[in-house]
């Protein structure tokens, strides 16, 4: 779970002032007037680096019933979907940026009434706030769909097959398309059908009917999701990945490459992948127990002035999801087992794809492994991730006619990897002995499995 919601209390009348009790002389029928509690509800900052956030579903509805700590919308970070709660009782009064709407850290995404009497007023409030900033507000609807994946789930939006569970907004989306919400399912927390499902339907049916009715035609080529010729806008996850590239070529970095032997690491690997060991728990099992033995290529610089000697070395692992790129990050990778840290790659991966990272899970990388070898490509250059002091690009490991030592031709397996690393901590020896130590473990790995 997300960071709770932050809510402000807002009282309703104009003043707070405390008022005397009343005497015993005064008229019993005075009624001491109540005071409505009307809160609103802020977009989170979800990481350090977040300045808005982007609405993928509201869990709840418009008049539902809230309790402390219950989940009530998930936001689209620059790293990952989290759902987020709420600090308070109360009933969710009126909804101010839609799914598929973005809002800036800090600003009212909706208010929440304390009583069921006072929603009347807090969607009157709403209102009265989205016709005072209709020139900064989100676009009218029909909204955009999410461009997010939101997590995967295989459970119908139902419960218990009497009720259908759905966003306001896909519920009106379905009117508007004509789909029906019970054959419909959900890609939202729970299974909740969110807009791009109502929308994924409509499509789905109109291509039936399409191919049920035309006479067979040469098909067209055809490529999913795109528009040829149309204008993207980035995603909040590409805008991140944006401002990390550009921010990057302010640190003055250099390449060192570097031909590793992996005959032993592969025979290694094929004997302990059915016990599920990953090939990247193996690199980052074997970078990690080479920076051990460098710490200055585990460190980093953030100011310009001074740097860092990590006390862990986490290794962040780049990985290609749908919309962008992310780094999750095995913690402590020297210290732990070859087994565990392969499960603990499983599961950031499924976590990644499913957009569910929590913050500590992606942005606490001291040296990043980027590989690319199963797309065959052989060798490569990194962009440094900003804040750290090194990062490594491996290429395939590939069948290369070498020299033997007694001066024969021989065939060994090599892979390429080049090492993209901060010049103001981190020097070309320093490079240079670290690859000769990696090479080594790799080229005789025994003590990636202890």
């Amino acid at each position: 779970m997300a960071q709770l919601l932050n809510s402000s209390f807002t009282p309703t009348t104009p003043s707070l002032r405390r008022q005397s009790m009343p005497s015993l002389t005064q008229p019993t029928s005075r009624k001491t007037q109540i005071q409505a509690k009307i809160r609103e509800i802020f977009m989170p900052a979800l990481s350090s680096t977040m300045t808005e956030g982007k609405i993928v579903s509201w869990v709840k509805s418009e008049g539902d019933k809230l309790s402390k700590g219950e989940s009530v919308v998930v936001v689209e970070s620059d790293k990952a979907d989290m759902d987020v709660e709420t600090f308070y009782d109360g009933y969710l009064a009126a909804i101010m940026v839609e799914e598929g709407g973005v809002a800036a850290v800090g600003s009212a995404i909706a208010l929440l009434a304390e009583t069921e009497d006072e929603i009347a007023q807090a969607t009157s409030r709403a209102k009265e706030q989205s016709s005072s900033s209709s020139a900064s507000a989100a676009p009218s609807p029909p909204p955009p769909p999410a461009t997010v994946t939101a997590v995967a789930s295989t459970h119908p939006a139902s419960d218990g097959g009497k009720r259908i569970v759905a966003s306001p907004y896909a519920k009106k989306l379905a009117k508007e398309l004509n789909v029906d919400l019970s054959g419909v399912v959900g890609s939202g927390p729970l299974g909740r059908i969110v807009a791009k499902d109502v929308e994924a339907a409509a499509v789905a049916g109109a291509v039936a009917a399409a191919a049920a009715v035309a006479e067979p035609t040469k098909p067209l080529p055809v490529v999913p999701g795109i528009e040829l010729g149309s204008v993207v806008p980035f995603t909040t996850m590409q805008g991140a990945v944006s401002r990390n590239m550009v921010e990057s070529l302010g640190v003055p970095t250099f390449r060192v490459g570097y031909t590793i032997t992996t005959d032993a690491l592969d025979a290694l690997y094929k004997k302990i992948k059915p016990k599920g060991v990953t090939m990247t728990a193996l690199l980052a099992k074997a970078t990690a127990l080479a920076l051990a033995k460098h710490p200055v290529v585990n460190s980093s610089c953030r100011d310009g002035k001074s740097f860092t000697y990590n006390s862990n070395i986490n290794i962040a692992v780049a990985v290609a999801i749908d919309g962008g790129l992310i780094t999750p990050v095995l913690q402590n990778a020297d210290k732990v087992d070859i087994y565990s840290l392969s499960r603990k790659w499983k599961e950031l991966v499924d976590k990644a794809r499913a957009k569910q990272l929590q913050p500590q899970e992606y942005s606490t990388g001291t040296f990043t492994l980027s590989n690319l070898g199963m797309f065959g490509v052989d060798r490569f250059d990194a962009i440094l991730p900003p804040g750290t002091g090194a990062i490594m690009a491996v290429g395939a490991s590939e069948p290369t006619v070498v020299a033997t030592k007694d001066g024969r031709i021989g065939m060994k397996s090599q892979m390429q990897v080049n090492v993209t690393a901060d010049h103001r901590v981190i020097y070309g020896a320093d490079l240079a002995q670290f690859l000769q130590t990696l090479a080594k473990i790799i080229e005789d790995p025994k003590d990636l499995t202890f």
